[in-house]
């Protein structure tokens, strides 16, 4: 394939990548203590609904881990995270990530995710760090640690004055806020032990964990229609 081709057929991924994590909006992030637990979770949040894991560096073999989900779950989209440096985002693309996620703002490593030509999620607090990461060329913006900082009410003060860049919130989202995250501006939200719950990793109950994953899209969904969200709760309390 010539070489203009593939770029774009890479640079169509990429926006397929970011027009997958919007329309979801649900980012799992999979920081388990095992393999296979890694694989556990994986399969569940798919199963409910989430097509989409983020494998921390943290996981003990993380890239084996990724390697072996790019290969086995086609149909899902395996991304890294807690990638600190340009070497960690280079050998999590040649593992077959599709996305990285960092904790903090490197240039550095913004740089290897575009040169890769991979969608990249950097991680801010304060408007400068947002700033700095956007203009280094960050996808999206993981705003960490968002529950410690005034959770929605901090992604609504920061949407102010950066309207055009999309803000993921990790940290501090449950059920119980994840609708008021949607609602105050965030493109999608960064969900760890909140939805890959302990017990059921150990305990390996999958239904519990794909519960929880359909209803986290159902929460994203309805605050993102609120009307089509009213229609369901009406319907469903005629039944």
């Amino acid at each position: 394939m010539p070489a203009d081709r593939t770029e774009m057929a890479v640079s169509n991924r990429k926006q397929e990548v970011r027009a997958l994590i919007e329309s979801v909006g649900i980012v799992p992030v999979i920081r388990v203590s095992s393999q296979p637990e890694a694989h556990f979770a994986a399969e569940a949040v798919s199963q409910g609904g989430i097509p989409i894991v983020e494998i921390t560096m943290t996981v003990p073999g993380a890239l084996e881990v990724i390697s072996q989900l790019s290969r086995s779950m086609p149909q899902v989209l395996v991304g890294a995270g807690t990638v600190l440096d340009e070497e960690s985002a280079l050998r999590c693309a040649e593992a077959g990530a599709q996305f990285l996620v960092t904790p903090g703002f490197d240039a550095a490593t913004v740089a290897a995710a575009r040169k890769l030509q991979l969608l990249i999620m950097v991680g801010a607090l304060t408007p400068t760090e947002v700033m700095a990461a956007w203009k280094a060329g960050a996808d999206f913006i993981k705003i960490f640690p968002c529950g410690n900082s005034g959770g929605a009410n901090y992604i609504k003060a920061l949407k102010g004055p950066f309207p055009q860049v999309p803000m993921v919130p990790t940290g501090g989202v449950n059920l119980e806020t994840a609708a008021s995250y949607i609602r105050a501006g965030a493109a999608a939200l960064g969900v760890g032990a909140e939805l890959i719950v302990k017990e059921a990793l150990q305990s390996r109950q999958a239904e519990i964990i794909r519960s929880l994953a359909v209803r986290f899209v159902n929460l994203v969904q309805e605050a993102r229609n609120p009307r089509s969200g009213q229609s369901s709760a009406e319907g469903r309390s005629l039944l």
